[in-house]
């Protein structure tokens, strides 16, 4: 590939420009005060270039070089393929109204009918890809619960009934969002299963207003958001304490938010590893790089938070709060969407 001169870029003859510019009116004031101290001139053109000098600084951060980075991050962004609303296209730094026709028409491209179309197209091939193989766990998960019936298994017959539902919930339903309660109800087919493992050290409570369920329970989230941080509080909070384990999932709607706290009072973590975990969980983006060799321990929980921020954006997500010894809290912030009109409207689905 063929090398390009720094200076072929024109933000870069821009930016040397103005450094020369500022350059020589430093050098300018300079050498007015060497002069007025030979008695040669006058103290003024000193102040006067010194002031041209300040006020070129200024106009040069303040109208060239910040503009010049808000727009490169906002094009990095948009890189890493985050869609940009009206407002962040607004504080784009646009060098010509031609250039903003074109990033104007960008917009459209990607916002258009045809390319929706398309995007739901591929979708669904993929998903009736995927369906060949799921029938076959289907029938082969129904062929045992049969055959566990015929032997007075009920418990094996059951499980398995249980484990059909909780794959056929997981790989057949392909939607990117879901009711609360859909979401509620698989993370229940979820815990009938854990059950059978641990018997009476498990216990689940979901509480919530009774005013608002109706509400909470048509909001629309992104399909397992709950049932991998359910499991994370099992494995690393509940399974490793000794005795009774409880876990607890509390919904709450504010008239923009819907906050959902997922707890238990397992084994929780020391102030390192909490921090360690909430800055994997942060919203500068990092967390959206998917090529990076992945740390041990909170995988689920960073792949639930990256979704949330590709779907609803970075102003959303999770964060977890935990004491050692006393458990853990994982608080899941999402907006209060209820019908497809809003959705359709936020370019969600």
């Amino acid at each position: 590939m063929k090398k390009i001169s720094r200076l072929h870029y024109l933000s870069n003859r821009v930016f040397f420009m103005g450094g020369v510019v500022l350059g020589i009116l430093l050098l300018q004031s300079v050498f007015s005060l060497f002069l007025f101290f030979r008695g040669e001139a006058e103290l003024w053109p000193f102040f006067l270039y010194m002031g041209l000098f300040v006020g070129g600084i200024f106009v040069f951060l303040f109208w060239i070089v910040r503009p010049y980075l808000r727009s490169e991050m906002l094009a990095g962004r948009f890189l890493d393929g985050y869609v940009l609303d009206g407002k962040q296209n607004l504080q784009m730094a646009l060098l010509t109204p031609s250039s903003k026709e074109q990033w104007e028409a960008v917009e459209r491209v990607l916002h258009s009918p045809q390319m929706m179309e398309l995007n739901k197209r591929q979708a669904q091939y993929l998903a009736l890809q995927n369906q060949i193989n799921p029938h076959f766990l289907y029938n082969t998960l129904e062929s045992i619960r049969g055959e566990a019936l015929i032997a007075g298994l009920e418990g094996v017959a059951d499980m398995t009934e249980a484990l059909a539902k909780f794959f056929r919930y997981t790989i057949t339903k392909v939607e990117n969002l879901v009711s609360v309660e859909e979401e509620l109800d698989n993370c229940e087919t979820y815990f009938r299963i854990q059950k059978y493992r641990f018997g009476d050290r498990l216990e689940l409570h979901v509480e919530y207003e009774a005013e608002e369920f109706e509400e909470i329970m048509s909001c629309r989230i992104p399909k397992l958001t709950l049932q991998p941080i359910l499991e994370n509080s099992i494995i690393h909070g509940t399974e490793p304490k000794v005795g009774t384990g409880n876990l607890k999932i509390q919904f709450e709607r504010t008239e923009s938010r819907l906050i959902i706290r997922i707890s238990d009072d397992g084994v929780g973590m020391d102030e390192e590893a909490l921090a360690r975990l909430n800055r994997r969980l942060g919203r500068d983006g990092k967390s959206l790089d998917c090529h990076r060799e992945p740390e041990k321990g909170g995988i689920a929980l960073v792949n639930v938070n990256n979704r949330i921020h590709l779907i609803f954006g970075e102003e959303y997500g999770m964060h977890v709060y935990s004491m050692a010894g006393a458990g853990t809290d994982v608080e899941i912030t999402l907006p209060t969407a209820v019908d497809e009109e809003e959705i359709r409207r936020r370019g969600i689905l």
